[in-house]
C-alpha cells in the first residue's frame, strides 16, 4: 500500500507518500480499500501536534474516509468483502488502504456515491447534531451560518433548509455568498465587506438570529452575539479563524441566551445510539436530494500537500477530496 506517514509534528512538508506494508484487519476490525478522502480542518492541525486528539507517532493522517471492504476481521458478522463503507477513523485514510474498527465504518446504501459518502459523516454528523439536537432548531426560526461557504457550514445551511429553518448565509467573499444562495440560503452577509450587527438587524427586522451555528471564532463572534435573538443559541462549533473569543457573560444574561458547545466526537462516544439515527435522517434526507455534499476540488491522493495548501488559504468551498484511481 501507499499512505502519507506522518513521523514528526513539523507540518505538511514533513510528510511523505510512501510505500509502506498493508495491514491485515485485527479481530473486530475490516480493512478498507479507499476510494476517496475529504480534509477537514482538524486534518490541517493534527500534523502540527496542535489538535485535542494526539494520535502516537508516526500515524497515517486522514480522518474522514470511504471505499469498499477488502479484507475482514475475526468476529465481524455485519460486513463482508465488497461492501461499499464509509469511516470516520480519526487517522488513516490519506493512503490506500486503511484498516479500521468496525464499530467506525458506516455501510452506505444503494445510490450512495462513494465520493459523496468520503465528505459526509463528519461535516453533516457535526451540523446535524448542532443544530436538531444542541440547538434544538424549530421550523420557522432563524438561523445564521457562519463560514458557511465551508465543509461544516454549506452542511449546516442544508440541514437548516431540510429541517424548515430561514437561512441567513455569511461568509468571507461575493464569491462564496453567491454559492451559498445556489444551496438555498434565503439571505447572505459578506463578513469582509459588510457591518454585521447592522446587517443582522436589516435582516431579522431587529430580532437577530434565533440560532447561531459558529465554527470561525476569532473576532466575529462578540458582534454576532450582540446581535442574537431573546432566547437565541449559541452553538460553539469550531475556531477556523484561529483565535478562541472571549465573550462577555452580561450578554448572554440580557438576551436570555445560551452558549452552547458542539462536540461530536465525545457525542459519538458517549451516545452512539444517537448518533446512528441522526446518521439515518441524514441519509434520508440525501436520498430525497436535500443534502449533498459540496465538492471544492477532486486531487489525486497523491498531491496531498496541494490540498493543504488550498485549505490553508481560505479559498474551498466546501470540501477538498483526495482520491485514489
Amino acid at each position: 500500500m501507499k499512505a502519507w506517514l506522518c513521523e514528526t509534528l513539523d507540518g505538511i512538508d514533513a510528510m511523505r507518500w510512501q510505500d509502506l506494508p498493508t495491514p491485515d484487519p485485527q479481530p473486530g476490525e475490516v480493512r478498507i480499500a479507499v476510494r476517496a478522502a475529504s480534509l477537514n480542518f482538524p486534518d490541517l492541525l493534527i500534523v502540527q501536534g496542535k489538535y485535542q486528539f494526539k494520535p502516537p507517532l508516526p500515524f497515517v493522517p486522514g480522518a474522514e474516509f470511504a471505499g469498499v471492504v477488502d479484507a475482514v476481521g475475526a468476529g465481524v458478522d455485519h460486513l463482508k468483502v465488497g461492501d461499499p463503507v464509509a469511516a470516520i477513523a480519526g487517522i488513516g485514510g490519506f493512503a490506500t488502504h486503511a484498516c479500521v474498527k468496525a464499530a467506525q465504518v458506516l455501510p452506505l446504501p444503494p445510490g450512495f456515491a462513494l465520493e459523496d459518502a468520503a465528505a459526509f459523516a463528519f461535516a453533516y454528523g457535526t451540523s446535524y447534531h448542532a443544530l436538531m439536537d444542541r440547538g434544538a432548531l424549530q421550523p420557522g426560526e432563524t438561523v445564521l451560518v457562519l463560514g458557511a461557504a465551508g465543509g461544516v457550514g454549506s452542511a449546516a445551511l442544508q440541514i437548516a433548509k431540510a429541517a424548515g429553518a430561514r437561512v441567513i448565509a455569511a461568509a468571507s467573499s461575493d464569491e462564496k455568498c453567491a454559492l451559498c444562495r445556489e444551496l438555498g440560503a434565503d439571505a447572505t452577509l459578506n463578513y469582509a465587506t459588510e457591518d454585521v450587527r447592522a446587517t443582522l438587524k436589516a435582516l431579522t427586522d431587529g430580532k437577530g438570529p434565533d440560532v447561531v451555528y459558529d465554527p470561525v471564532g476569532g473576532d466575529l463572534a462578540e458582534p454576532v452575539f450582540r446581535s442574537i435573538a431573546w432566547r437565541g443559541r449559541y452553538l460553539v462549533v469550531g475556531f477556523a479563524q484561529g483565535g478562541i473569543p472571549a465573550l462577555p457573560w452580561n450578554l448572554a444574561l440580557l438576551k436570555g441566551a445560551s452558549i452552547i458547545g458542539v462536540f461530536l466526537g465525545e457525542f459519538v462516544r458517549r451516545e452512539p445510539h444517537g448518533h446512528a439515527a441522526a446518521l439515518a435522517q441524514l441519509m434520508r434526507w440525501y436520498a430525497e436530494g436535500k443534502v449533498k455534499p459540496v465538492i471544492d476540488q477532486r486531487l489525486p491522493m497523491s498531491e496531498l500537500p496541494a490540498a493543504y495548501v488550498r485549505m490553508g488559504s481560505r479559498l474551498v468551498k466546501g470540501k477538498v477530496l483526495l482520491v485514489n484511481s
